[in-house]
């Protein structure tokens, strides 16, 4: 198990130990955008015992361990978050936005809340799949020129914290979408006349927080930090 300790932040817990993500989503600690907080500050605006979550954590026994992109070069990060959660997002967003509207049409009469879930989880779509595509067209060409470059590399943005700083609002405004949509859908708990499908769509969303939380995390607090690094280092 990863050492937990109060000063640690939320961002280091899931980078040392991946398998902690889903144990401070259910707290509510926020890890990908958020993550520079330490547990203690975070727990803190959650108004939980600090000491308390350290034991749960360390109780939880959910550690697999060092997952290979932790120790990942800029270059491959780019592929591994191209290849694994941008290639989720281009699938799983047209699939929930289908079952959406089949669940919506076959339940929207009783259940009117299911409009505003819809309207989130098309805003959602609306923010990822541009940012999606500004990535793979933009900043990730640029990520991996500058780490295969043997001289300083020229952008037309001028540095690569430009792109990076719109990329990291975009990603605060999903935060608050998903947050969102966690609040309309009462935690993904689906009602008692629930359809299999009505279940289906909610697990998808719960995934859905969970990959995407994960995907910002290892941009936010690994790969943007790492590309800054690399772009600041002095020319050989």
């Amino acid at each position: 198990m990863t050492m937990i300790a109060l000063d640690s932040t939320l961002a280091e817990l899931v980078t040392a130990d991946p398998s902690l993500a889903r144990e401070l989503e259910r707290r509510g600690l926020d890890y990908c955008c958020g993550g520079t907080r330490t547990l203690e500050q975070a727990c803190a605006a959650r108004d939980l015992d600090a000491a308390t979550v350290v034991e749960e954590l360390i109780g939880s026994g959910h550690s697999r361990g060092v997952e290979a992109w932790t120790s990942m070069d800029a270059y491959q990060l780019v592929d591994h978050i191209e290849a694994t959660h941008h290639t989720y997002l281009w699938d799983e967003l047209p699939r929930l936005t289908a079952l959406m509207d089949k669940v919506q049409s076959v339940h929207g009469r009783r259940h009117p809340e299911l409009d505003d879930v819809a309207d989130c989880l098309a805003e959602l779509r609306a923010d990822l799949e541009p940012h999606l595509a500004k990535e793979e067209r933009v900043l990730f060409p640029m990520i991996r020129q500058l780490a295969t470059d043997t001289s300083p590399a020229a952008f037309h943005c001028g540095s690569i914290r430009n792109p990076i700083v719109v990329m990291m609002r975009e990603h605060d405004n999903a935060g608050e979408l998903l947050a969102r949509l966690r609040r309309l859908t009462g935690d993904y708990q689906p009602p008692v006349d629930a359809c299999a499908s009505y279940d289906a769509l909610y697990r998808g969303l719960e995934e859905l927080e969970a990959d995407t939380h994960l995907h910002i995390h290892k941009e936010n607090n690994v790969l943007f930090p790492m590309v800054v690094a690399l772009e600041d280092q002095p020319a050989t």
